[in-house]
């Protein structure tokens, strides 16, 4: 008896990689690592305005906040960033009120260019100041009506590729060029972001370690389908909120066998979580897989003080102990717990400092991690149709008004 057979029960690591070369002729973000910055410096250094205020929302904000929020206490920044991304009034009246909007740029993003909640708040601080070329910078795609409006009034612009989807548009225009403005080194944002992509297209050690994440994740969708990223940073609080966006709008979709696929993306930060949180980790049902991120260096040498306190002595041993250290502890020892279980799933990023490459370098990672997951999945990473239906109905409601 002679057999043949074609069966492939499931998709091997080349045939996704192959898939995702592909993908660089179509989906933009791959190739921002090789852009030219120089258009970006040039006109941050002719910023005079002290504050920068970004009106945006969603991909147009998320990523800009998580860089400046990780990097804005080790640097020395001349000018303040804000973001003015909900309309929510309580949120927006008191943002404004404690900038001064004389001494501001506003740098209005939407790719579309029609965003309601961009346009309304755009239109807002126009009744409170008069935007003009002076003081607005437009970032849009080139055919859009918001960048229409730009040019009418003679306002700079700066394209966002329409290759590039807005989550994923962090290393373009949207990000770069308020972190430049504010002082931050694009340069050297580039550099993390292209060291992690050649790794990967080299199939060195970021091939390596996001194939197997990814490919974990999805064959073991159906029993951890919640994916929780603890980080023990307070400047990580942006990162995680930029990854749910990411994660979530991403993974959320139909497969090609109108199957529901999707990773609940979860973002907690220690040790805060430690004491909440972990408690649903380690008793709760294990549905959920945990990647811990710790800093090794935090640029920071705080220690706990040498203070006698009645009644205490017993935990004199926390004296002289940097903060960081003890951060990095509480870390470790939320680590050894889960491992020591046996049955949670757990990856640990250690970066090095705090620093744009490290920041950047974090950043793409889960960028190709999503882009890796959703080819194992069946499912474009680049679209949202799941959230069109929600803006035509409030378009709708809006104009019934």
């Amino acid at each position: 008896m002679n057999y043949t057979d074609n069966f492939n029960p499931t998709i091997s690591d080349q045939d996704i990689f192959n898939e995702i070369e592909l993908e660089r002729d179509s989906i933009g973000y791959y190739n921002l690592v090789n852009q030219d910055t120089s258009k970006f410096k040039q006109y941050a250094l002719n910023v005079k305005q002290k504050n920068i205020v970004v009106i945006g929302i969603g991909g147009s904000t998320l990523g800009t906040y998580a860089i400046y929020k990780f990097l804005k206490h080790s640097k020395t920044l001349k000018k303040q960033l804000h973001f003015l991304e909900t309309t929510d009034p309580i949120d927006i009246k008191s943002k404004i009120e404690s900038i001064d909007l004389f001494d501001t740029l506003f740098i209005v993003i939407s790719k579309s260019g029609t965003t309601i909640e961009t346009i309304s708040i755009f239109k807002y601080i126009n009744s409170l100041i008069k935007c003009n070329k002076d003081n607005t910078l437009i970032i849009t795609e080139n055919d859009s009506k918001l960048n229409k409006f730009a040019k009418t009034h003679d306002m700079k612009t700066f394209d966002i590729p329409k290759d590039v989807g807005g989550r994923f548009s962090v290393f373009s225009a949207v990000g770069l060029v308020p972190l430049a403005i504010v002082g931050i080194d694009i340069d050297k944002i580039l550099e993390g972001i292209k060291d992690v992509h050649n790794s990967f297209f080299n199939k060195e050690q970021y091939y390596k370690r996001i194939l197997k994440k990814a490919r974990f994740f999805v064959e073991y969708k159906n029993s951890f389908n919640i994916n929780v990223v603890f980080s023990y940073s307070s400047r990580l609080e942006g990162f995680n909120k930029w990854y749910i966006q990411l994660w979530g709008e991403s993974l959320g979709k139909i497969d090609i066998n109108s199957t529901r696929q999707g990773l609940t993306p979860i973002g907690i930060i220690g040790p805060i979580d430690q004491h909440s949180f972990l408690q649903l980790i380690v008793e709760g049902r294990r549905d959920k897989t945990v990647t811990v991120i710790k800093i090794d260096d935090f640029d920071n040498n705080l220690k706990i003080p040498e203070i006698k306190l009645e009644g205490l002595e017993e935990l004199e041993y926390i004296e002289n102990i940097e903060f960081s250290s003890l951060i990095n502890q509480q870390a470790d020892a939320t680590i050894e717990s889960l491992n020591n279980l046996n049955d949670i799933p757990c990856d640990v990023i250690t970066i090095d400092g705090v620093c744009e490459k490290s920041c950047a370098s974090l950043m793409y990672e889960y960028e190709l991690l999503t882009s890796v997951c959703a080819r194992f999945m069946y499912i474009n990473a680049y679209d949202q149709p799941g959230v069109e239906s929600g803006k035509i109905i409030l378009k709708q409601k809006l104009k019934n008004l």
